[in-house]
């Protein structure tokens, strides 16, 4: 059943768990700011009006919400009515959201089905037991105040207004919301673990409500063509089986070749569910000074994405803008980029895979009180479930859970972190902290802002020696011979139509002419490109959002440059992909 054709964002949300049926709730719902926090005392969790409207699924600061309200909205409320299909009778109906920011609780037909805590991650309530036939009523309340220092809130600004590198903030409902029925058991949760060298695929699949009889079977195909297939008993919560794949093609930068994965799960001849995916082969290895992809050395050349858009904010209008950003990021001679101080929606790592395209996963983790152990607790479990969320994407290539920040009174917090990524995902490096103070880590990276181009090589000719990188901060553990790269480097201030410099802001000096631009641009990447102990860079940034005005492009995804100067550059051989 198509579900989402004409509604905003009205594409299948989550690519790697696709089932056939499904009911897209975005589009129009009644909306409330409750500044008092008494709705619940009023009633309004039975309640189908409120006050406004909002377009589900943006925020109700950003324009294509139709609120647009800016200030701070510590509590919001919305409500919609929906008709199950008659199709779904006798199944279990499952209700699902991308992201809420940031405490979500959630009422059908008056009744609480679930409450979840995370602005980044994903969730989804069983609410078979509360529908009756015909109309049905969805309540949300999201709770947001970014102020409290228990609240992971990425680059939201914590004033009344956006400021220096803090933007707008979101509140409430950012992803799409939809329904969807299952059998009397059904696959909760699929994990994928490549063997490239192998060439197979470790399957392991969670079952909700596992009993005896119930049987898994996967299939992977490459162009329609079944390529390997497996089967196993699911009478326990975990099923795991391994697929021997007759065709092994790898997913590579040039070539991100993907299977497609089909799993079923039966109780004795009869479907009780079925779901889609997909899956790329490929390996990550460390290998300093570089980072290895299927066994041969790639200078990641990254770039800094904030996924801000200038009418939806944190949501993309479109689907397609999620594919126009990679694509024009590809154009300009990046092959990856880091997610910065966001959680991404999960259809644009659905294109990175698509498009072959490197993503070093980030969480938003501004906003907390690092030496407050209900803070940091908070940020474990959201970082935990995007973790696992992410975990199948071929383009994710790393995990990066902290940016920045002051030092730790107690860095014990960090490393603590840093493990619990490796003991989710033991296939990808973790940088523990990106640019400042590392205490354990895979990959040392560091944060450089210089502008002139001849300070900024002499800023790493030592370590090209063999010494010691920049950026050592004191307290921090020492350098161990890990790759090392330059994870934010440019900033290039360039927005030639500003008339008032406190209106907008670029690192350095504003170069007069695109020529001038170009000629820092090119010296400053080139010392990277040619050092030879560094993995890659990645450079600030792709766009400019809101008042930080050094993107490459305008906030409005409008080059600045002729893209062919700007990959000229970026495309020059590395020293560790000669060497090699």
């Amino acid at each position: 059943m198509p579900s989402g054709r004409d509604l905003p964002r009205g594409e299948y949300p989550r690519p790697q768990l696709v089932r056939k049926d499904w009911l897209c709730l975005n589009g129009r719902w009644n909306f409330a700011i409750d500044a008092g926090g008494n709705g619940e005392a009023l009633g309004w969790p039975a309640r189908a009006r409120l006050a406004e409207r909002i377009v589900v699924p943006f925020a109700p600061e950003s324009r294509l919400s139709g609120i647009g309200c800016r200030d701070f909205m510590p509590c919001v409320w919305y409500a919609r009515r929906f008709v199950v299909p008659a199709s779904w009778r006798r199944r279990r109906v499952l209700l699902h959201f991308g992201a809420v920011d940031y405490e979500a609780t959630v009422w059908v037909n008056g009744q609480r089905v679930g409450f979840h805590r995370g602005g980044y991650s994903p969730f989804a309530f069983e609410i078979t037991s509360t529908l009756k036939s015909g109309s049905n009523l969805l309540v949300v309340r999201a709770v947001d105040d970014n102020r409290t220092g228990l609240q992971p809130c990425g680059k939201q600004s914590q004033r009344h207004e956006s400021y220096g590198c803090r933007y707008s903030r979101i509140t409430g409902i950012w992803q799409s919301v939809w329904l969807e029925p299952v059998g009397p058991a059904y696959i909760r949760s699929l994990r994928m673990v490549p063997d490239a060298p192998g060439g197979r695929l470790c399957v392991q699949v969670e079952i909700d409500r596992p009993h005896k009889g119930l049987t898994l079977a996967a299939v992977a195909r490459a162009a329609g063509r079944p390529v390997g297939q497996a089967s196993v008993a699911a009478n326990s919560s975990v099923a795991a089986c391994t697929l021997e794949l007759s065709y092994v093609r790898n997913w590579d930068l040039e070539d991100p070749f993907l299977y497609d994965l089909e799993l079923t799960l039966s109780d004795g001849q009869q479907v009780v569910d079925e779901v889609a995916s997909y899956f790329g082969l490929r390996t990550i290895t460390l290998a300093p000074p570089a980072i290895y992809l299927n066994d041969r050395p790639v200078f990641q050349r990254l770039v800094l994405d904030q996924g801000y858009y200038p009418a939806g904010l944190y949501t993309a209008p479109r689907d397609s803008d999620l594919k126009r950003d990679i694509a024009s990021a590809q154009q300009l001679g990046f092959n990856g980029a880091r997610l910065h101080q966001k959680v991404f929606e999960p259809r644009f790592l659905y294109w990175a895979d698509r498009l072959g395209y490197l993503l070093w996963g980030e969480f938003g983790d501004w906003g907390i009180e690092r030496d407050n152990g209900e803070a940091l607790r908070r940020l474990a479990a959201e970082w935990t479930q995007v973790v696992l969320r992410d975990f199948n994407h071929p383009s994710v290539v790393g995990w990066c859970p902290f940016n920045e920040g002051r030092p730790w009174a107690d860095p014990q917090g960090q490393c603590d972190v840093y493990e619990l990524t490796r003991a989710l995902d033991p296939t990808r490096p973790v940088i523990d902290s990106s640019g400042y103070h590392h205490y354990r880590t895979d990959v040392y990276d560091c944060h450089c802002y210089e502008q002139d181009p001849r300070r900024f090589a002499a800023l790493f000719r030592r370590f090209a020696r063999g010494g010691e990188p920049f950026y050592n901060h004191p307290g921090q553990a020492p350098y161990a011979g890990q790759p090392f790269f330059v994870s934010e480097y440019g900033g290039i201030w360039w927005n030639p139509g500003q008339k008032n410099d406190a209106a907008g802001w670029g690192y350095g000096q504003r170069p007069r002419t695109k020529r001038e631009f170009l000629r820092r641009y090119r010296a400053l990447t080139t010392t990277l490109l040619r050092h030879p102990r560094m993995c890659g860079f990645c450079y600030t940034q792709l766009y400019d959002v809101e008042q930080e005005v050094n993107g490459l492009m305008t906030y409005g995804r409008r080059m600045k440059f002729s893209p062919a100067d700007i990959a000229a550059v970026n495309r020059q051989p590395a020293a560790i992909e000669k060497a090699c």
